[in-house]
């Protein structure tokens, strides 16, 4: 199927939805200018200092640094942090939101991005699911609690050694703070916030239970397939669409729309569709 064809086919299906879900991976940011973490060298083509080193994104991304040597764990998450804060969102994130609008479509988002992106381009959190939680809030490191609260720190990093000029601390029993992901290896991640989001998602599918829906999966690859992995689970019942976009791993099943593209450039054919 040609793209023009695809791009239709996508804008006929949102066109006539009646709730909209979308679902972004890593691939969403990359048109923003986000790193492409996609194995070991687009890793370590964002973070050379950590090829020196002979650690891989897990390696960085464990936990267990928070514990051994904070300045080292706050660097690589301080930076992600300063990163994400000044990273305006591509304007794929805003005609998603404003499609739903203009065809008076029901919608809510489901992200494995821990970046806050959609909160910065409009979004409201009551519509946004985060699988693996956000850097811009944190947590106890113990923990000593179960509280969360807003990541409003200022974190220095030194880009040549990746470590933190500043180590944020616990609001309650000053002990070593982290971001609120789940991280690799991780066993002390406080999941309320992520459980109540899924509540509020588990009623808007509820709520749209017979209605039909289109799944916009942008980004969302197959080595860490959680966004995968519910785009294929709900598109079995014949009231749901998927239209899967990712450049690389694109294949759908059935009648599903796929199109090899990133986000950004398939976004804009949908919307010249959508347009007319």
């Amino acid at each position: 199927m040609e793209y023009t064809e695809k791009y239709r086919k996508a804008a006929d299906v949102i066109r006539n939805a009646e709730a909209m879900i979308i679902t972004s991976g890593a691939g969403m940011g990359v048109d923003s200018g986000l790193p492409d973490f996609r194995g070991e060298k687009g890793f370590w083509n964002a973070y050379p200092m950590y090829e020196r080193l002979g650690l891989s994104f897990a390696g960085a991304a464990n936990p267990r640094h928070f514990d051994e040597d904070p300045a080292f764990g706050w660097g690589f998450y301080g930076h992600r942090t300063n990163l994400y804060r000044s990273t305006t969102p591509h304007d794929g994130f805003n005609w998603l939101k404003e499609w739903s609008k203009k065809f008076g479509i029901d919608h809510f988002v489901v992200t494995s991005n821990v970046d806050g992106q959609f909160q910065q381009a409009g979004y409201a959190d009551s519509r946004i699911l985060e699988v693996h939680g956000s850097i811009h809030h944190l947590q106890c490191t113990t923990p000593c609690s179960s509280e969360i609260w807003a990541n409003e720190e200022d974190i220095p990093v030194d880009l040549d050694t990746m470590r933190a000029g500043y180590i944020p601390s616990c609001i309650r029993c000053n002990a070593v703070a982290r971001p609120n992901i789940l991280m690799f290896g991780d066993y002390a991640w406080i999941s309320s916030r992520t459980a109540e989001q899924e509540e509020r998602f588990s009623a808007f599918l509820n709520r749209h239970r017979g209605h039909r829906k289109v799944i916009i999966e942008m980004g969302a690859g197959t080595s860490v397939p959680t966004i995968r992995n519910l785009g294929d689970r709900l598109s079995t019942t014949e009231d749901v669409t998927l239209i899967r976009i990712n450049p690389r791993e694109y294949g759908v099943r059935g009648a599903h729309i796929s199109i090899d593209k990133g986000a950004l450039e398939a976004l804009q054919g949908i919307g010249e569709h959508l347009a007319r």
